[in-house]
């Protein structure tokens, strides 16, 4: 066939975006609820105005494309328009992790260069920190715009020129806004936790967001008008692309400033909120709340868990108090999750255990992503799949980042031999799903034997008395190394150190039972990931594990 005549015009070629999906729902389903925050409500309409408004200001205080806007707030209406008024202006959008430190936050701002910071009043007095400390160290200063939330927390701190309502009365909904030329184009930037060193700049494009975004929809069976809880902070991956997900649905987006467990069930049973997405830690909070927390909810609630692999005692958790949960697995530099444990009609006659071992996989690639493979990290060949053989988990397609930010080394290393290398290592069962082992950095290597510190932790996670369970690596001058486990109980239990060993010593090999089990709470990031770069510091003071 010979058609090199007929090229790309725009009557037959439109850059990806997930911005459409603003201007779809709105035109579509107007009068229809976008956003539910307490006695807040608006619908689709009214949000893609402020949406325009919010570009329109932005422009109007002369940022221009390619310009970076940092946002520090929790999961408030703001947080939502801003994943679309900011890249609606043709700038970068940059959330940031609330929960980190001022230097922390410095050094994004000044990576970044970002040209106007929007923040949540509750969180003012450490971004006045930061922000001091960016321009000390050569960051021009932003423009820094307060964003109150008076309903939830009325007594915040002023550190702007001036506040969200006023720039977005600056802003014209009806102005000419720039188009999205290349979707290959920034529209996101986000950091990895930095636990290694300092924290990478992702860059998302156009593309990788609209690919995401649809995708979520295939791999949940997502109908139109669901209504999302933010459980799941908006910072994190851009919360798994979940904000442009929801609007092409038309959905409602319920905002929820914390995680708790009353104000989840509360919203789940006052608004019939389907859909909720969360780390295994969260979702481990739900199962373990007072039953007298949970009455009352008598609809289908769909459940997304994403981690490394989340104990199968929450996975029959959930599944014994009736919501459907779908188990993902990703990271920053695939815009989250980017695999899923597809559920087959097969397990349905299982037994729950079985049925929740099965479900704790890290599953297939996502419908809109190319390949997950794992594969040997130095040939790059392929494991075979015998649930045995352990590589590392490697993806390629279009869920992916363009590259970190000022970093081409790291970039290159993250796609060498055309992979991205996620670090996690893995096995690949005989029917094609993929099941994590551990992170490389994560493996006990004790006499010579590998030990993967998840297994421990899915064998502690079944004790009745413990919440929250982490295996770390301990120096023993005879094994070289041991596990050593971190334990938090649940309210109103005992477990003393014998006990644990002796509960591990019924289900593990010998060399795999810890040797050592400290007591206490756990180091954890904002999205509820446990901090094991933390633990192991512990581990290496002698005196802080012989407490």
């Amino acid at each position: 066939m010979h058609d090199t005549d007929l090229t790309p015009n725009p009557a037959n070629f439109a850059p990806l975006t997930p911005l459409i999906f603003l201007d779809h729902a709105a035109d579509v389903n107007p009068l229809r609820p976008a956003i539910v925050h307490g006695s807040l409500r608006r619908n689709w309409a009214q949000t893609r105005e402020r949406c325009r408004r919010l570009a329109s200001a932005l422009l109007g205080r002369g940022l221009r494309k390619g310009d970076v806007v940092a946002v520090m707030l929790p999961n408030v209406p703001a947080m939502v328009e801003a994943h679309f008024g900011v890249p609606l202006a043709g700038l970068v959008l940059n959330t940031l992790n609330t929960r980190l430190d001022a230097d922390a936050l410095a050094y994004m701002l000044l990576h970044g260069g970002a040209k106007a910071v929007l923040v949540d009043p509750e969180l003012a007095a450490v971004m006045q920190r930061a922000i001091a400390l960016a321009v000390d160290q050569g960051l021009p200063p932003p423009l820094v715009v307060d964003v109150p939330d008076p309903e939830f927390a009325p007594d915040g701190t002023s550190i702007g020129t001036l506040d969200y309502g006023t720039l977005l009365a600056e802003g014209d909904a009806s102005a000419v806004l720039p188009a999205v030329t290349d979707e290959w184009e920034a529209l996101s930037l986000n950091y990895t936790s930095g636990t290694t060193g300092k924290p990478k700049g992702v860059v998302y494009s156009h593309r990788g967001a609209y690919v995401n975004a649809i995708s979520n929809i295939l791999e949940w069976d997502m109908p139109k008008y669901p209504v999302y809880l933010w459980t799941l902070p908006m910072f994190h991956c851009n919360g798994w692309c979940f904000p442009w997900t929801v609007a092409a649905r038309a959905g409602v987006h319920v905002c929820l400033r914390k995680v708790d467990p009353q104000a989840i069930f509360d919203r789940i049973r006052n608004e019939r909120v389907t859909h909720y997405c969360g780390a295994p830690i969260v979702h481990n909070m739900l199962v373990n709340a007072p039953a007298a927390m949970k009455t009352g909810i008598s609809h289908t609630v769909r459940a997304m868990v994403a981690g490394a692999a989340p104990p199968a005692a929450v996975i029959e958790g959930l599944e014994a108090m009736g919501f459907d949960l779908t188990h993902t697995y990703g990271l920053t530099e695939v815009y989250g999750p980017a695999t899923v444990c597809a559920k087959q009609a097969s397990w349905q006659n299982l037994p729950l255990a079985e049925r929740a071992r099965l479900n704790a996989r890290q599953g297939v690639r996502y419908h809109l992503q190319n390949a997950a493979t794992v594969r040997d990290p130095q040939t790059l060949a392929e494991v075979p799949h015998d649930g045995q053989t352990m590589g590392e988990i490697m993806f390629r397609g279009n869920i992916m980042m363009k590259g970190y930010l000022g970093d081409p080394a790291a970039t290159r290393q993250a796609f060498a031999g055309g992979w991205f290398h996620s670090g996690d290592l893995a096995v690949v069962d005989p029917d094609g799903y993929i099941k994590i082992k551990d992170r490389s950095k994560d493996v006990i290597i004790s006499g010579g034997e590998n030990i993967s510190s998840i297994e421990v932790e899915d064998v502690l996670y079944r004790h009745p008395a413990i919440l929250v369970a982490a295996v770390v690596a301990m120096p023993d001058p005879k094994w070289g190394e041991t596990p050593c486990a971190f334990l938090e109980l649940k309210p109103g239990m005992h477990a003393s150190e014998a006990e644990i060993i002796a509960f591990c010593k019924t289900q593990l090999a010998g060399f795999k039972i810890p040797r050592k089990v400290v007591f206490g709470e756990i180091p954890k990031t904002s999205t509820g990931k446990i901090q094991k770069y933390a633990l192991r510091e512990q581990v290496h003071s002698r005196d802080a594990i012989d407490r």
